[in-house]
């Protein structure tokens, strides 16, 4: 579970919750048609924009953000310096062997195995990057456009709110229920789009962030494997990608490199 997270939803719906409580009474701002508004018309306009398989993958994207930690980039550099051990002392054929879960590192190790040339192997690993860069980019725009589109159908049902307490202007007694009503779709709004949406997509793309680290360090360490094969220059080069003060150093990992074996 991804404990940040958890803690910005609950600690915002909070503090919105507390003021509305302090102010008064709460069930004022419950509006059924207004909430129909800015969902629905959030949700339409999300499924007219994108493809309906591409809403449904950004949902579990969110899904997996929210209830998955991130991986350690360390371990990954670990795995790596493993790999390179086994080349040199199995030659490059092992890495066809290699049980991992990575379908990234899977198809790099299998490139090696097969004695594919350098720049194939550049070519092949960049463009998955590449594509899962685009990938994500639609996923997070998914959630951009959510953000865009919610305080905009807050403004419409405003708008329909004013109109109809327009229409009632012969009995004043209706206008300042009919006005708190008609603003209520703005908040509904504005609440999804800066607590909710904007916030998740801004998550997924943190989150795209590292998981583009963890395939350049595979890139990386694949092609350090195929041209130089040396440990501690595999680690030299895969732990510039960390900060200084998360750097593990090379003997710990080498460490962890003969726990795994």
């Amino acid at each position: 579970m991804d404990l940040a997270s958890i803690i910005g939803i609950l600690s915002g719906l909070a503090l919105i919750a507390g003021a509305i409580t302090f102010g008064g009474e709460s069930i004022i701002f419950v509006n059924v048609p207004g909430i129909m508004i800015v969902l629905g018309g959030t949700l339409a306009a999300t499924l007219l924009t994108f493809q309906f398989k591409d809403v449904i993958t950004a949902f579990r994207a969110a899904f997996f953000v929210f209830t998955h930690e991130k991986p350690a980039p360390n371990d990954l550099i670990a795995s790596m310096i493993r790999l390179c051990y086994i080349s040199r002392q199995e030659g490059i054929v092992a890495l066809s062997k290699i049980n991992t879960q990575s379908r990234f590192l899977r198809k790099a190790c299998n490139l090696i195995s097969d004695g594919s040339d350098d720049e194939v192997i550049r070519m092949a690993l960049r463009t998955e990057i590449d594509s899962l860069k685009m990938r994500h980019y639609i996923v997070q725009d998914v959630f951009r456009k959510m953000g865009t589109y919610a305080p905009a159908f807050g403004m419409l049902g405003t708008l329909i709110g004013l109109v109809q307490m327009l229409s009632k202007l012969d009995d004043p007694s209706t206008i300042g229920h009919a006005m708190s009503v008609a603003l209520l779709t703005t908040f509904y709004g504005s609440l999804l789009a800066t607590l909710f949406f904007l916030p998740i997509a801004g998550k997924l793309k943190a989150r795209t962030h590292q998981q583009v680290i963890e395939l350049e360090i595979m890139f990386e360490g694949a092609i350090s494997i195929l041209s130089e094969n040396n440990p501690m220059s595999v680690y030299e080069k895969l732990s510039s990608y960390l900060p200084a003060r998360d750097r593990e150093s090379f003997d710990k990992l080498k460490g962890v490199k003969n726990d795994s074996k």
